[in-house]
């Protein structure tokens, strides 16, 4: 079992920066893939960012455009979506979550309750 809790969302301007992180609890940490996702208000949850068992790999959808970096640290069981120029666009419920290494919500089997991030123009 694993839990996973996300913090670090909040309101913030066009252009600006947020750093939002993932705690997990529990043992095997570094077994799983972690992945960010993001779910706007009537959308579809979308895939964002995700991450290998070791840090080594990573990749990204096409929509954040560079602006996003995911991390881990898996000696604190932690994960980390950098967010850079933010767009009112990015508005939406961000969620981190542990599974196998793909880019669809049923390739994670683990789910935290969501950070909300809100961009004003």
């Amino acid at each position: 079992q694993v839990q996973l809790v996300e913090s670090g969302g909040g309101l913030v301007q066009a252009g600006g920066s947020l750093r939002l992180s993932c705690a997990a609890s529990t043992r095997t940490f570094s077994n799983y893939a972690m992945g960010w996702f993001r779910q706007a208000p009537g959308k579809e949850r979308l895939f964002v960012a995700r991450i290998n068992w070791s840090g080594s790999v990573s990749s990204y959808a096409d929509s954040p455009e560079g602006r996003f970096t995911i991390s881990r640290d898996n000696g604190k069981n932690m994960v980390y979506l950098q967010v850079n120029s933010l767009k009112p666009e990015d508005t939406a419920v961000y969620y981190c979550a542990a599974g196998n290494w793909g880019t669809a919500p049923t390739d994670y089997e683990y789910w935290g309750p969501g950070t909300q991030v809100t961009v004003s123009s």
